[in-house]
């Protein structure tokens, strides 16, 4: 019988129940530092982990603002003046 296995690493399970992902592994998952992995437990006893699913909580303050936000009509106003700006500089 042909399980599918290509690659079998070894790795040792720390006193607090931790392991160090194999570097062909986390580049085969496409996982780096601070990313989440899953874990599945299958019906026959065997175990799949893989990348976790980008949860948009994850995401939220990932980009920090330029500086403060300014209201739509502000933005228009500050646009306007730029444009009329560089029309009477070019002449």
């Amino acid at each position: 019988m042909n399980s599918g296995i290509t690659t079998i690493l070894d790795t040792t399970v720390t006193t607090k129940g931790q392991v160090a992902i194999p570097a062909e592994i986390r580049h085969h998952l496409g996982v780096k530092p601070r990313d989440k992995v899953r874990f599945a437990v299958e019906e026959d006893g065997s175990v799949r982990i893989a990348a976790a699913p980008l949860e948009l909580d994850a995401l939220f303050g990932a980009i920090k603002p330029v500086g403060p936000h300014k209201d739509d009509t502000t933005l228009r106003q500050e646009f306007a003046e730029g444009v009329a700006d560089a029309v009477q500089r070019e002449g």
